[in-house]
């Protein structure tokens, strides 16, 4: 069985909810670069004189590096102390982000996003092992349903956030503000976690490389590698042969889960305790539905940003503003979702993704009949009811997905979480990216955005189906948030 007995415990934080306020500044940063640079693709190539594929690396190497570091990033946090491990990732990201406001070329600016999305990687997880760490029962799932709301509202802002400051700072160097704008929020937000978030004990990491477990770490890189590297590169370039590195992935998690139940065997200290996924309710099925489900969420700002700039000649600007009804949908609903949960479980979420799927079929049907100056006006309704739906989707998985986790393996398996999270972000995109592009060439781009959504829907259902799944196999499941080991340390 995985033993839930705590960690060494961590110092009585006095101001919980104010340690959190940081992680949620940064998290907002952080989960904000995967979207933003969306709206930006048209500066960075006129700004730059980038190439579609540079552009693409841009766009997709933070997601693939992002996916590469979480899990390793949340066990170097388990071990070595997630404050430490919090500075440490946030001082990359913000010089990172630096550097990229900086790039003279394609090759440096797609240099920095890969040195951004690591650095993004070490620092996320420390969000979700923080939170495991600060807050018991009722109070973590409120505190995961103002992540969720971080979350939804990151992914859903960006495309405005990047219009506004591209029309701020002009078309040929606003690109270098959706990534300067980080310098100082990362400056404010390293000051706020020096002096609000807890010092912890590291459990025992005199000698890191065994704590952390490297061959570990590096098999399961080459899993996710070979899974998203194929994805990447047949976006930019449609070379069947990438997909030859699929081929590798069984492989690599056969090895990679080997060697992690080896070293349970002898008592060591494996990257991820793999007995929580078969002897921790609600774990697995929860990584499954949010990796499916963010296969059609995460891929439809790419969507809509090229319809609504490329096809209807939109601003930057009025492209983000037309996708704000999910993000003020989502930032409803996520906090007060995180309270349900406590009461009604899995309930929830088998709720909020029902109204995905009616939001997202609605923009399937509405969007082809509708004339193109008023495409905006009638997506508004079924994106705030895709949003609202979403919020009550990814802060109530994370609440329960973790609820029964150790607090001392919180950051590995946040970053698993995560992982999946990062996964499903880029196959959908791609997959998304290519049902609008394919159909866009045949039908028109009311149709190939019909298509896109129609697509999103069926991941939803598919998401749908594993929560009612989980809800009839552990129908309280609620009531693991009153036994969750934290409560005990």
């Amino acid at each position: 069985m995985v033993d839930t007995a705590p960690a060494s415990s961590s110092p009585a934080v006095e101001h919980p909810w104010r340690a959190l306020t940081v992680t949620l500044l940064v998290g907002f940063m952080s989960l904000l670069d995967v979207t933003i640079v969306n709206v930006a693709v048209p500066s960075i190539e006129k700004g730059l004189g980038a190439s579609p594929e540079t552009v693409q690396w841009v766009v997709s190497g933070y997601a693939l590096t992002f996916g590469l570091t979480l899990v390793a990033g949340g066990r170097l946090g388990d071990v070595v102390g997630r404050r430490r491990m919090f500075l440490i990732g946030l001082a990359g990201f913000t010089l990172t982000s630096a550097l990229a406001g900086a790039a003279w070329d394609g090759p440096s600016i797609v240099v920095a996003r890969l040195l951004q999305g690591a650095c993004a990687g070490l620092l996320t997880p420390q969000n979700t092992g923080l939170i495991q760490q600060l807050f018991t029962g009722a109070d973590r799932g409120r505190a995961f349903g103002y992540f969720g709301t971080t979350v939804g509202v990151s992914a859903a802002s960006g495309p405005l956030i990047g219009g506004l400051l591209i029309e701020a700072f002009g078309p040929d160097d606003g690109w270098r503000w959706v990534f300067l704008v980080n310098v100082p929020i990362g400056v404010v937000g390293m000051v706020m976690a020096t002096r609000l978030l807890p010092r912890q004990r590291p459990t025992g990491a005199r000698n890191v490389a065994r704590q952390v477990d490297v061959p570990g770490a590096l098999l399961l890189g080459a899993v996710t590698l070979s899974l998203l590297l194929p994805v990447v590169e047949t976006q930019a370039s449609p070379d069947p042969r990438w997909w030859l590195l699929l081929l590798l992935t069984p492989v690599a998690t056969w090895l990679f889960l080997r060697r992690e139940r080896r070293l349970l065997a002898q008592d060591g200290a494996p990257l991820l305790d793999v007995r929580l996924f078969t002897e921790v309710p609600g774990f697995a099925s929860g990584i499954a539905l949010g990796s499916v489900y963010f296969c059609g969420f995460a891929g439809i700002w790419l969507v809509l940003a090229l319809f609504f700039q490329g096809e209807l000649g939109y601003s930057a600007l009025q492209s983000g503003l037309s996708v704000m009804p999910f993000a003020i949908g989502s930032a409803a609903t996520s906090v007060v979702a995180g309270r349900l949960v406590a009461r009604h479980g899995r309930r929830v979420t088998v709720t909020g993704l029902s109204l995905v799927v009616v939001g997202f079929v609605s923009l399937a049907v509405v969007l082809p009949l509708v004339s193109p100056d008023r495409v905006a006006l009638w997506a508004a309704l079924p994106l705030l009811v895709a949003g609202i739906g979403s919020g009550a989707t990814i802060s109530p998985n994370f609440t329960l997905t973790l609820a029964e986790v150790p607090p001392r393996m919180g950051g590995a398996a946040g970053g698993a979480v995560q992982t999946g999270q990062r996964i499903g972000t880029a196959v959908g995109a791609a997959l998304l990216a290519a049902a609008y592009r394919v159909t866009l060439e045949r039908s028109g781009a009311e149709t190939a955005t019909a298509v896109t959504f129609t697509t999103s829907a069926v991941f939803a259902v598919v998401a749908l189906v594993i929560a009612v799944r989980e809800l009839r196999l552990h129908p309280f499941g609620s009531e693991s948030l009153d036994r969750s080991p934290a409560a005990s340390g």
